[in-house]
């Protein structure tokens, strides 16, 4: 690991201990050459899961590109970070536990609105108008009725 202030690869681990329900490790580590204190964090790594799309397409299942669909959808609404990232990481374990090679993009984009849906409403309106590709503001009336139902 590389110091992040003097860029010298030696260094000793201070602390570590499990975060995040057990998925991934925090180490504190310290540089032996300027004594600067900085974190790493260590998660498995999953072989490729891939995702299969509604065209067909397959791709590399990516947390990342989840969680910027998550913020977009959460851009400027009362939505704290954390909840944006506990909401990430609660699917990504869900579809890791559910699935060994392949998952569909149907699953994925449902438990995002679910889970956008406890979170913010406006959040699941705009997630659900890019993921079921609503065409006219009539769609949006249809889905925010729906909302009001339950």
């Amino acid at each position: 690991m590389r110091c992040p202030k003097c860029g010298c690869q030696d260094d000793k681990v201070v602390d570590s201990r499990a975060s995040r329900e057990g998925a991934t490790i925090r180490r504190r580590r310290e540089c032996t050459a300027c004594q600067h204190r900085f974190t790493t964090y260590e998660e498995v790594e999953r072989d490729g899961l891939m995702i299969l799309k509604r065209d067909g397409r397959r791709e590399e299942f990516s947390k990342e590109k989840l969680l910027s669909g998550i913020r977009k959808a959460c851009q400027k609404r009362p939505v704290s970070p954390k909840a944006v990232e506990d909401l990430a990481d609660q699917i990504t374990e869900m579809v890791n536990n559910k699935f060994d090679a392949e998952v569909p993009s149907e699953f994925i984009g449902k438990e995002v609105m679910n889970g956008l849906r406890e979170i913010d409403e406006v959040a699941y309106v705009r997630f659900a108008s890019v993921y079921r590709r609503f065409q006219e503001a009539t769609d949006f009336v249809h889905e925010v009725k729906k909302l009001g139902a339950h």
